[in-house]
């Protein structure tokens, strides 16, 4: 019945600021925009065909804090990633490493504070094999 993610919304409160990290470092593409009121209002942006991020601007009765508690994205190359981040000025939260599910992953956040995990696989990744994480945290 179902078939696979197609999207994680998250409210924006600086739109701008959002496409320069996800579009302008990580590469991201603006698929599509949302118009209300004849202004930009929110976007989507393709991971790859089929997977979205959606953006809206935050309305003033959210608040500060982001709606998610993080999203994570695959790379085929998390150095590379990490050389991004780090160019445009983004920290990263934590630096690379094996997580309990074998795949490399690091940790940086967006401009709202959502925080963004990046995995890259390996052989001996869960995803992969199905074996259980064993985690101490």
């Amino acid at each position: 019945m179902i078939k696979t993610l197609a999207h994680v919304c998250i409210y924006s409160a600086d739109l701008q600021a959002t496409l320069d990290f996800y579009v302008g470092t990580l590469g991201l593409k603006r698929k599509f925009d949302f118009i209300k009121d004849g202004k930009l209002f929110g976007f989507y942006l393709e991971i790859d065909a089929g997977h979205y991020i959606e953006f809206f601007q935050r309305p003033a009765e959210q608040g500060t804090n982001p709606r998610i508690t993080h999203i994570c994205l695959e790379t085929d190359d998390i150095d590379d990633v990490i050389a991004r981040l780090k160019a445009g000025g983004y920290p990263i939260r934590v630096d690379k490493k094996k997580g309990a599910d074998n795949s490399w992953q690091c940790w940086t956040s967006d401009p709202d504070g959502v925080a963004v995990e990046f995995h890259q696989y390996t052989a001996e990744s869960s995803q992969y094999t199905g074996a259980d994480c064993i985690v101490n945290w």
